[in-house]
């Protein structure tokens, strides 16, 4: 039986991590860079803890990876996450699923519905 390029399996798991608003806002946040909990916890204006959750589910999917730096840990996107779109001439701020490509807004401008 020949391998299914979705990767439904990936596919879902990935897209699972990305379904809580608050994650969604995080993955938009490291694509400037890397950041730690207190930063993104200030982004966010949630309490560490509930950072720290998200960051969890989303090193899970292997969306992002964290590196220590002093007493802190820096948590960026895990390489090709954004590069392969962009290589392919994809807005920037997409994100490379795998099964598809998500682009996020460039600023938080709120739906008209």
């Amino acid at each position: 039986m020949a391998k299914d390029k979705l990767q439904p399996e990936r596919c879902a798991e990935v897209l699972g991590a990305l379904a809580a608003p608050e994650r969604l806002m995080i993955v938009r946040f490291l694509g400037d860079g890397p950041r730690n909990v207190t930063e993104i916890a200030a982004m966010l204006a949630v309490p560490a803890v509930n950072v720290s959750h998200h960051l969890m589910v989303l090193k899970v999917a292997k969306l992002i990876r964290g590196k220590k730096s002093g007493r802190f840990v820096n948590y960026g996107l895990c390489p090709g996450v954004l590069a392969e779109a962009v290589a392919a001439g994809i807005d920037e701020r997409a994100l490379n699923l795998g099964c598809c490509r998500l682009v996020l807004p460039m600023t938080d401008v709120k739906p008209d519905c």
